[in-house]
Order: structure tokens, then sequence, then C-alpha cells
């Protein structure tokens, strides 16, 4: 199962308030969420009191696999939370493989001998 971290919106009309929990990757945005792990609220008027995350889980979370949005990436950085390094991605194989010094040979000599 894909896991993310990201914003649910709650609050009301032009009053933003934004839950930061674990989600099913193909949960909608206002759907249930596995966990809460905090909140933000933009129109805080202390910048300290905008962002609350439960640190400890968290970090378990990102240690799962969970991929965080780019919002809860910056939130975390801002706080002090390790976030894994992205793993690279395998490049997709060519259509016309490159065949080893080996294998070329035998495949030019049954060439050779079909003819």
């Amino acid at each position: 199962m894909s896991v993310r971290i990201r914003l649910k919106r709650t609050g009301r009309r032009n009053r933003p308030y934004y839950r930061i929990c674990v989600f099913d990757a193909r949960t909608a945005r206002g759907g249930e969420a596995l966990e809460i792990l905090g909140h933000y609220d933009p129109l805080s008027p202390r910048e300290e009191e905008q962002v609350v995350l439960n640190k400890e889980r968290t970090a378990y979370w990102l240690s799962t696999g969970a991929r965080p949005s780019e919002t809860v990436r910056s939130f975390c950085k801002r706080l002090g939370v390790e976030i894994p390094a992205k793993s690279k991605a395998r490049k997709p194989r060519k259509r016309g493989v490159q065949r080893g010094k080996k294998a070329r040979e035998k495949l030019e000599k049954k060439r050779a001998a079909g003819k």
C-alpha cells in the first residue's frame, strides 16, 4: 500500500486550517486518514504556533516508506525531522539491448550457419 503524508483541509470559508495526516495514496483530500500527525494554521499570528507536528510519529511513518507532499516536506525541514533520501529510480531497459561479446559471437555463428 502506497502511503502519503499530506494536508487535510478543515475550518470554515476564508479561515483555513489543515491537519497533517497519513493517507493511503488513493484517498481523496478530505477522506479518512490513517493517522493524524499534527496541524497547520496559516493564519496564526505566531510562526512557532503555525505548525505543530508529532516528530516521533512522523519519523516512524517516513521510515516505513511514506512519501510526504511538498508542503509537508518543507514543514519537516523547518522542524528538523530527518527525511530519508529518495531512492534512485531504475532506468528502463533499451529496446536494442547491448549484448556481451560472447553472446554476439554466438549469434554471428548461428547466422553464418543458417546461410
